[in-house]
């Protein structure tokens, strides 16, 4: 017999209608269930969303700190961490601010105005995830929708290179497969849904069909759908380990649906053909949409990456890796990104907000942060906190602070306030925000010393 759990009853409040700040999703029919100032109990929220929303408090950053002489982390005021950051930062030649995807835009805004003022490059997630989606939506163009529309609307769902099941666990019951929809009132029984992954996944055995193509098979595959799709007849028997006659049966049924929506994750974005492989599956949906209505969706990540990507993209023209070292903005790929600026040892101050590069970077620019000043926003420990010099304790977006952040369709969402932060914590706009004021403050001194040092030497 499975383990039962009793049902959380020893609570002092509900806060109804937050917002999860876990994925992409930004589901925002949460309830908080709130016992002496700390969440106990998550009504409606995934296994993932709820596990960090109860932030394990043994694991939680709550005072800043600088690395002393010793190389250990030491407890300081905050006025003397917001100061040596200060310092750290307005004295950078090469300066990278990294992560931003798991705060607001707010935040955002402020650390804008940083980047802009000393030179920095400003970076996201987004440049070793869906880095690659973005890239193909400027080559191609983007055939986007919002969730409720594909909720509402969609009587086919495909899910290719994503496992939605375990990286976004509440997608498909509240968004694609399993709700009802205006025009899909039976919900699930409305629907086909077909799974384009080379495994076997949680996803796929929840789904009516499931092709599985060979590995970085993705880009032949599609190229096939698009010449059926044309008229065109296969010549080989079998393309991508997929025989033809499947092939032409899966594009009759794409053909036929009403509305259709394509789903893809970094299993697309990531193989072989990186880009071109979004490239492709966008004009596969530009063909389809020759016969019937279909549109197309990457699953994002982080519940605000999009948020930067969008942020940047209306304040620079540009989405991410954006270098303002020459006064003006500019982007290029292999470039600006911050994996290249590491591993060819340009940076020579690292500032991570809401990520850990720690432990998701290659080796070679990780070795390269150990040897430069890194300072970490962040709410909890981390393999960075183990190579900052400094450290600032910001608080949790949509559980102890408000903000915006963007859904991974792109509609704005707003994430309430639910209880109050540790009290030697701080907001993330407030920190960056302080920044901010004290390198204006730091710039505006030399700025005045070079001067009386220009008329002395006159």
């Amino acid at each position: 017999m499975a383990n039962y759990e009793e049902p959380i009853t020893d609570y002092d409040e509900i806060v109804e209608n937050c917002t999860c700040a876990f994925c992409g999703c930004n589901c925002d029919d949460l309830d908080y269930l709130v016992k002496d100032g700390h969440v106990v109990a998550v009504r409606h929220a995934c296994r993932l969303g709820a596990s960090k929303i109860m932030e394990d408090m043994d694991q939680r950053l709550l005072v800043p700190m600088i690395r002393n002489e010793e190389g250990e982390l030491e407890e300081v005021d905050w006025d003397a961490a917001l100061d040596k950051a200060a310092e750290l930062i307005a004295g950078a030649v090469r300066p990278v601010f990294y992560g931003w995807s798991e705060t607001s835009i707010e935040t955002m805004h402020h650390g804008l105005e940083l980047g802009e003022l000393v030179g920095a490059v400003l970076d996201n997630q987004a440049t070793i995830c869906h880095g690659p989606s973005i890239q193909a939506v400027q080559n191609v163009g983007y055939p986007i929708f919002t969730l409720g529309e594909g909720k509402n609307r969609a009587d086919m769902v495909v899910y290719t290179g994503s496992n939605a099941m375990n990286s976004h666990p509440r997608h498909m019951a509240r968004y694609s497969t399993f709700p009802r929809g205006y025009f899909r009132p039976r919900g699930r029984y409305d629907r086909t849904v077909v799974t384009m992954d080379p495994k076997y996944s949680d996803t796929a055995k929840m789904s009516d069909v499931w092709i599985g193509f060979e590995q970085n098979g993705d880009y032949e595959f599609y190229n096939a759908i698009r010449a059926v799709l044309k008229g065109k007849k296969l010549k080989k028997d079998v393309i991508s380990g997929i025989p033809k006659e499947d092939i032409y049966e899966l594009t009759e049924k794409m053909k036929n649906a009403q509305f259709g929506t394509l789903y893809f994750g970094l299993g697309l974005t990531h193989t072989l053909s990186k880009q071109r492989n979004i490239d492709i599956a966008i004009q596969m949906i530009a063909d389809l949409n020759k016969y019937s209505k279909w549109v197309l969706m990457p699953m994002r990540g982080h519940f605000n990456v999009n948020g930067f990507n969008i942020f940047m993209s209306y304040e620079t023209g540009f989405p991410y890796g954006v270098d303002f070292s020459r006064g003006y903005q500019r982007y290029m790929n292999g470039e600006t990104n911050t994996i290249d600026l590491l591993t060819r040892k340009e940076c020579d101050v690292f500032m991570v907000i809401a990520a850990d590069p720690g432990a998701h970077y290659p080796g070679g620019a990780v070795k390269h942060l150990a040897e430069i000043p890194v300072i970490q926003i962040d709410i909890h420990w981390g393999p960075s906190t183990e190579i900052a010099d400094v450290v600032l304790p910001g608080s949790f977006i949509g559980v102890e602070a408000a903000g915006t952040s963007y859904r991974m369709d792109g509609v704005p969402i707003y994430m309430k306030k639910a209880i109050d932060k540790p009290e030697t914590c701080r907001d993330d706009e407030w920190i960056v925000k302080e920044l901010l004021e004290r390198v204006k403050k730091i710039k505006a001194e030399q700025g005045t010393s070079q001067s009386e040092e220009g008329a002395l030497a006159k």
